[in-house]
């Protein structure tokens, strides 16, 4: 007899906590794809994007000037032998 009500609150308690983080996992997952939660991420993952390419031209650009005084200071020393 307590045999069988001690696997049956077992029971009961492991289907409550399993149900329980089912319905927070579903929760979670509709509030992750909610259109204004993907519209949000969208917008930060387009300003983050537009912070790496505005980066990358910048060093872009450094680097070209230091090739060009490289290029530079390699003429002129060609054109003083």
């Amino acid at each position: 007899m307590f045999k069988r009500l001690f696997w049956l609150v077992i029971g009961a308690g492991f289907g409550f906590g399993v149900s329980f983080w089912l319905m927070r996992f579903v929760r979670s997952t509709v509030e992750r794809y909610s259109p204004e939660r993907v519209s949000g991420d969208m917008a930060d993952a387009l300003r983050s994007f537009g912070a790496d390419i505005r980066a990358a031209v910048a060093e872009g650009r450094e680097a070209m000037r230091e090739r060009e005084g490289e290029l530079r200071a390699d003429l002129e020393a060609r054109a003083r032998r």
